[in-house]
């Protein structure tokens, strides 16, 4: 038996997929399970202990009938016997109708043999729990990704920067798309941890480089310049005392790693909706991220994590 996985985006969607993926693993011990995810998530699905191939789909327009015919044909080649759809979105509808009808596939795709349509303000983690139980799959591991194997050791790299682990590791970026995710006081929150004789420390990927040199603390970049990987990122927030982080990527890696820290919300979307609340971290929400003031931050350390 054949399985495809669809997994496309985004980073914080394909880590909180996890669960569900080790879960269907746990139900086809023996078959082939194959990931479609984007070109930029394959190292990580490469990586992931229950998945056997990966392959790409950079999500060309639909227009573009060459890219098209050749989705096409990777469906009707590798014949698989069932298809789950984590992504569920408008394209992967089109993918069920278009490009491998017939198939038997889980999603919530019109006609399709497991269908199941997630409810609004849901959380992809609920909906999938009870999408697999409905399917005869146990929802073991769900609800509580682990994404464990994700981390590297990163030992050394904190020696030769002259730092232990216990640091406060603060995530200050998100998507560029969404620029209202990003809470703007992080500056004056890492002088507020300097002063608690805490470190502050970020670790930026490309977009938040900038960013982070306007910060207090420390920035973990390699001695050759760039920016460390997602499974570099990984194993330091293994080894921080706790994290801080807007509604992003890195902060749901967090999460799923069973560390401890404060995820930081706008209105653009609930934490229940997210999944975030399925894990240790605490939450805190304003509807404009520039109303959440740092001492309200601040007080909520306090109380979490620190002695006054």
């Amino acid at each position: 038996m054949s399985l495809l996985i669809i997994k496309l985006s985004a980073l914080g969607d394909v880590i909180q997929a996890e669960g569900a993926i080790h879960d269907i693993r746990l139900h086809h011990p023996q078959e082939q399970i194959t990931v479609l995810t984007m070109p930029r998530f394959r190292t990580i699905m490469e990586r992931c202990p229950w998945v056997d191939e990966v392959v790409c789909d950079s999500r060309p327009p639909r227009w573009n009938l060459p890219a098209m015919w050749r989705l096409r044909r990777f469906f009707h080649s590798r014949k698989f016997d069932r298809i789950y759809d984590l992504q569920q979105a408008g394209r992967t509808k089109f993918y069920y109708r278009w490009l491998s009808p017939g198939r038997e596939w889980f999603g919530n795709a019109p006609g399709c043999a497991l269908f199941r349509q997630r409810p609004k303000d849901t959380s992809a983690l609920d909906h999938f729990h009870d999408a697999l139980q409905a399917a005869d799959i146990a929802a073991e591991h769900t609800l509580h990704p682990d994404v464990s194997w994700m981390a590297e050791e990163v030992d050394d790299i904190l020696h030769r920067e002259g730092l232990k682990a216990g640091y406060v590791l603060l995530i200050p970026g998100a998507s560029a798309a969404h620029p209202l995710k990003r809470w703007p006081y992080f500056a004056e929150l890492a002088k507020k941890l300097l002063a608690r004789g805490l470190t502050p420390v970020t670790v930026p990927g490309p977009d938040e480089l900038e960013l982070c040199r306007t910060l207090p603390g420390r920035m973990l970049i390699p001695p050759e310049g760039g920016w460390y990987d997602y499974f570099f990122l990984a194993g330091f927030i293994r080894q921080a005392a706790f994290i801080v982080g807007n509604d992003t990527g890195p902060t749901h890696i967090a999460a799923d790693l069973g560390g401890s820290g404060l995820a930081l919300f706008s209105g653009h979307a609930t934490p229940e909706s997210t999944g975030i609340t399925h894990s240790g971290l605490a939450v805190l929400q304003k509807e404009k991220l520039a109303n959440l003031s740092v001492e309200e931050v601040e007080a909520c350390l306090v109380s979490t994590f620190l002695s006054s």
